[in-house]
């Protein structure tokens, strides 16, 4: 992921450039300590990577996401809240930017619609007339918007365990109160990106391409329902930066993901806007201080 994808997945989650990325009641998941068939698994290995599966049939949930960058001993975090219905795979999201560098503009917080193979965004950033959403295609993006919204939405986080290897079952412990099992091991984005649907596997296809390896290691908190609680992934890839005149050198890039689940079974609205609130012209993005 050199140049292209580095600049594009740190636009995504630094500060001035985080807002100029690429482009229902609760149910008090009362049931979130009973038991289920859902976990019959002979290895840890085959339980994460039926994490996915256990998740689509779990229908919808509440979810809050954190991502950090780290590049150059620079550090931003982004955070989202929101909802999935996972059986639809799509969900909703507000992801809250950090203020600029000189701390002076208060930036508002971006409106996210994920359904397969799209992204709209509202209040996309200069250029964008208010109101308005911009959609990007996710198969056209080089990390396949793992990081490029600010956030790994909860159903490309759980898609990614399907190419789970090298597994352990570290211990148990709580996540949000529930009692949940913590494993750790590394996703083969190539591999995970054979076993979902076609719509899906084209963005992970692109990331396979260009993160470090192909390989991101998680860890992954199931609860007795064998579904996914918490997950925190890492993606390293190669970005560019200046090394004097008339030379580049490349910076190791560091992002980390974490995504919560909680109040499953709450509802979840998506709608998509109409084709007339969809901005359409040239997206002018900020630069960076």
């Amino acid at each position: 992921m050199v140049g292209r994808t580095g600049r594009a997945a740190a636009a995504a989650v630094s500060g001035a450039a985080a807002a100029a990325v690429l482009l229902g009641g609760c149910t008090g998941d009362a049931d979130a300590g009973g038991h289920s068939s859902d976990r019959i698994a002979s290895s840890p290995a085959e339980e994460v990577r039926g994490a996915a599966d256990v998740l689509a049939r779990s229908g919808t949930s509440r979810t809050t996401t954190t991502m950090s960058m780290d590049s150059g001993g620079t550090k931003i975090t982004v955070r989202g809240s929101g909802g999935f219905d996972y059986a639809r795979r799509r969900g909703r999201l507000t992801v809250v930017l950090p203020a600029d560098a000189s701390g002076e503009r208060v930036r508002k917080p971006l409106g996210e619609l994920i359904v397969p193979g799209s992204l709209y965004m509202k209040n996309r950033g200069a250029g964008v007339p208010e109101g308005k959403w911009v959609r990007v295609d996710t198969a056209t993006l080089p990390d396949g918007n793992l990081v490029t919204g600010g956030a790994t939405d909860p159903v490309t986080a759980a898609d990614l365990l399907r190419g789970a290897r090298e597994v352990e079952l570290v211990g148990t412990t709580t996540v949000g109160g529930v009692r949940v099992r913590h494993f750790r091991g590394v996703s083969d984005i190539a591999r995970a990106a054979e076993a979902v649907p076609e719509a899906a596997a084209k963005p992970l296809r692109a990331a396979a391409r260009g993160f470090t390896g192909g390989r991101v290691p998680f860890d992954a908190y199931l609860d007795d329902r064998g579904r996914l609680r918490r997950i925190e992934q890492v993606f390293t890839f190669t970005g560019a930066a200046g090394a004097g005149a008339g030379r580049r050198a490349e910076s190791r890039v560091v992002v980390r993901s974490v995504t919560e689940l909680h109040d499953f079974g709450a509802p979840v609205v998506v709608e998509l806007p109409d084709a007339a609130d969809v901005y359409h012209g040239k997206v002018v993005s900020p630069a960076v201080p």
